[in-house]
């Protein structure tokens, strides 16, 4: 139920959800804090049992929607750990004012988890997305902006969709309809950069195989389209 991916890193897959027809793997990232606490990062369907497992890492202190649209499972998390703090990229607040969120995440981390995950913040048309970049694993962490889907996984002629979307594309990559979203390619450039400096060994994604070795490679390859 909870994979152990690296050193303070855990992922967990969650069920399909469907939109437009089409049907999206979940995942969810927990990561364990300084505190002794976790991190729940784009949560994933809740259940007691997952819940348990969890907290056999530590209690679950904090529970982010890196964008607006992985917002689906927040309330049931933070209703089954109301002293837990739910953080939310911008936009999200507008968008779910149900949600008890606190002030949106921006480029510098909250205290409790500064020097352990930094984040990239993303504009685009579509969304507001926050790349994480877990520190002492060096694992980048992605929702949408990076996807991968097997080639027969979309079906029918949702399946040209898919490939005209790059959705289904030989190896992760950032899908057209982000592309073209983009606000500042110029400061995404730079925050890729950025990150490749720091070194990327891992790359998780919500949709698309866990990448465990070469990180760096398949981040320069999905943001290739980037180059002046």
């Amino acid at each position: 139920m909870i994979q152990d991916f690296a050193s303070g890193v855990y992922l967990a897959n969650g069920a399909e959800v469907s939109v437009a027809g089409f049907h999206y793997p979940t995942r969810m990232v927990v990561i364990a804090l300084p505190c002794g606490g976790t991190l729940l990062w784009s949560p994933v369907t809740y259940s007691t049992t997952l819940a348990n497992a969890v907290k056999t890492i530590g209690p679950v202190r904090h529970i982010v929607a890196p964008n607006s649209f992985h917002h689906l499972f927040m309330a049931d998390w933070a209703a089954a750990f109301p002293d837990a703090h739910c953080h939310g990229a911008p936009g999200l607040a507008e968008k779910r004012p149900d949600l008890p969120l606190g002030d949106p995440l921006g480029p510098k981390p909250p205290a409790a988890w500064y020097g352990v995950i930094d984040h990239l913040i993303v504009e685009t048309r579509l969304t507001t997305e926050i790349i994480a970049y877990h520190k002492p694993s060096r694992t980048v962490i992605l929702t949408d902006l990076v996807q991968n889907f097997p080639r027969d996984w979309v079906r029918g002629w949702r399946r040209w969709v898919a490939r005209a979307d790059l959705l289904t594309a030989p190896r992760p990559t950032v899908p057209r309809k982000f592309r073209l979203a983009i606000r500042d390619r110029a400061a995404l450039r730079h925050g890729v950069d950025d990150l490749l400096s720091k070194g990327a060994d891992r790359v998780v994604m919500a949709h698309g195989a866990p990448i465990k070795t070469q990180g760096a490679d398949a981040l320069r390859h999905a943001f290739v389209w980037l180059k002046p």
